[in-house]
């Protein structure tokens, strides 16, 4: 024998399979003295069901309704429901609310504070109800046309008819009149409603006509109480005391036994959909114990932070990360790359040392040519770098932006910086223009430096100029396209030799923080005597330089190291 099934609250429990989980879970509400009438899916088979039965045969507070064939988003959830529902009202006249759960929900808090809850709201429904239009959690569409079209094939079952019959009664221009008195709202199926409200639904004059209507609704089980209750009830709070979340494809969220401390937070009543095997959950939540517990109002908001964040996790994933399951369209990604990073073209051909310059001045790690011919020219000369990077050019070229990803991505929290050129691997010029973490600073036609200082057939210099100036000018191309993302800032060779302190300051404002001394000495440029005069060879081969800017054949004094500019002293 059991408590008396005199409490005011009574439970309906849906249930379909883990059928043991919901025989505990109806144990634990029947010692708290609550009825419960437990409605098994009629696809359930009879010796699984008799089980059920015979394991709460010495529970008085306990019996089973009619069963009905219960299949998803057909109108069977909807009679089970009802016929529940109608043998809870009819035997326990004493119950003044009616909650409606699942055979795979759990009670987070003890039912007496259930009871409690109810008792300073005797009036009160807690049904989710919202009209269509405001309906924004719905997977699929058919917010409105749930209600307009007939669904006579299962969605899940019969997929193809299902599309078929919508497509073509879109086409005929179908549309369902609705029966009068009735404003369609959804909500979540699992509700809490007084006596006096559900009674009302029951017995609802015009329901023979209601339920033809909804008998060809699409998920009326998501529709059918939500509309009824607001035609019957003076009370409504449009929300569940049953925690329930789902995912971006509309499925339920499962909780495990990880999601112990994360239920408590809740301060719920009831949570589902709980997995069959967290052994540890249904412990914790069915003891008798009550210590820890608050009688602290319902709050899924704590979590709904999280649930929304792994949900944007799930559709976005992280910036900058790439993997075999979660692998984001081109362009359609949440951020190229996972970090911040610089990349200095022309910088290392028109100053000295210029690595180890700004590794002085930033503090952070900057590598030389990461896409030269030879190599990927890492920090320090290393050859793997983290993430067991290979400094090889095959296998660096195999996949040039998986390369530069991995690269930020394995350095997350460390600015990366590096050099570029014509010179280099130009496979990642589009992807780096239009990442908005990339910081893009160029001095057009300092690759004439290193030519200036070859001793090769001069033909060969020419040729080689002409070639390297046609890549940089395509790159210059990118880096003006109107879907450019990145920062970028571009100086003629002649302008950053007229002035460079102040490009330079341009660029550390941007890496430094706030508040860092002003440069006051930039890294020393190379030797530049003899440029006036090796442009003008060009210029006289045939070859026009055009991105180098203006450097006079016979300049006022010599160019590079002997001006009066702020130089490093090395």
């Amino acid at each position: 024998m059991t408590a008396t099934c005199d409490a005011r609250l009574g439970f309906v429990m849906l249930c379909h399979t883990a059928l043991h989980r919901a025989a505990q879970v109806a144990r634990h509400l029947a010692q708290a003295g609550c009825p419960i009438v437990i409605h098994v899916d009629a696809r359930v088979p009879a010796p699984r069901f008799s089980r059920l039965v015979a394991e709460l045969s010495d529970l008085d507070c306990v019996s089973f309704s009619p069963r009905h064939a219960c299949e998803w988003g057909s109108f069977g959830l909807v009679s089970a429901t009802r016929s529940a529902a109608r043998q809870m009202l009819d035997r326990h006249p004493s119950v003044r609310h009616v909650y409606l759960c699942s055979g795979a929900c759990l009670p987070l808090r003890p039912v007496a504070e259930l009871i409690d809850y109810l008792d300073a709201r005797p009036d009160t429904d807690f049904i989710e109800s919202v009209t269509t239009p405001d309906v924004n959690w719905t997977v699929g569409g058919l917010e409105a046309e749930r209600f307009s079209l007939y669904f006579p094939f299962n969605w899940r079952s019969q997929r193809k008819l299902f599309d078929l019959s919508v497509s073509l009664q879109r086409r005929l221009g179908v549309r369902r009149r609705l029966p009068d008195g009735i404003v369609p709202h959804l909500g979540s199926q699992w509700w809490c409603l007084t006596r006096r409200t559900l009674s009302a639904i029951l017995d609802d004059p015009d329901r023979t006509r209601i339920d033809r209507f909804f008998r060809w609704v699409w998920i009326p089980d998501e529709s059918y109480f939500q509309t009824m209750a607001r035609r019957w009830s003076d009370r409504i709070e449009s929300r569940s005391l049953t925690l329930s979340k789902f995912d971006v494809n509309g499925r339920p969220h499962i909780f495990y036994d990880d999601h112990l401390q994360l239920l408590r937070r809740s301060d719920c009543f009831f949570a589902r959909k709980i997995w069959p095997g967290a052994d540890r959950l249904y412990q914790a939540f069915l003891s008798a114990d009550p210590s820890g517990r608050t009688r602290a109002d319902p709050d899924p908001g704590r979590i709904d932070r999280l649930f929304s964040r792994a949900v944007e996790r799930r559709m976005r994933g992280r910036p900058g990360l790439y993997m075999q399951s979660r692998f984001p369209r081109q362009d359609h990604e949440n951020g190229k790359t996972a970090g911040p990073y610089s990349v200095f073209h022309g910088f290392s051909d028109l100053f000295e040392d210029f690595d180890s310059w700004l590794t002085k001045v930033t503090g952070h790690r900057v590598h030389g040519h990461l896409f030269a011919p030879g190599r990927a020219e890492f920090a320090g000369g290393a050859r793997i770098f983290k993430g067991c990077l290979s400094d090889s050019a095959a296998l660096r070229d195999y996949n040039p932006r998986a390369f530069l990803t991995n690269l930020i991505w394995n350095n997350r929290g460390e600015r990366q910086c590096f050099q570029f050129s014509p010179r280099d691997n130009q496979a990642c010029n589009w992807f780096m223009a239009t990442d908005a973490n990339a910081q893009i600073s160029v001095i057009t036609g300092a690759w004439v430096i290193p030519l200036m200082q070859r001793e090769d057939d001069f033909a060969t210099i020419k040729a080689e100029a002409a070639r390297l100036q046609r890549i940089e000018s395509h790159h210059v191309d990118i880096l003006r396209s109107m879907y450019v993302k990145a920062r970028v800032r571009i100086w003629s060779l002649a302008d950053m030799v007229e002035n460079p302190i102040e490009p330079l300051q341009e660029i550390l404002d941007e890496i430094l923080p706030r508040g860092f001394p002003a440069v006051t000495e930039v890294p020393r440029m190379v030797d530049l005597g003899g440029l006036p005069e090796f442009l003008q060879r060009l210029k006289n081969a045939g070859m026009q330089p055009k991105l180098i800017g203006d450097f006079p054949a016979v300049r006022p004094h010599p160019v590079g190291r002997t001006s009066d500019r702020p130089r490093i002293v090395q």
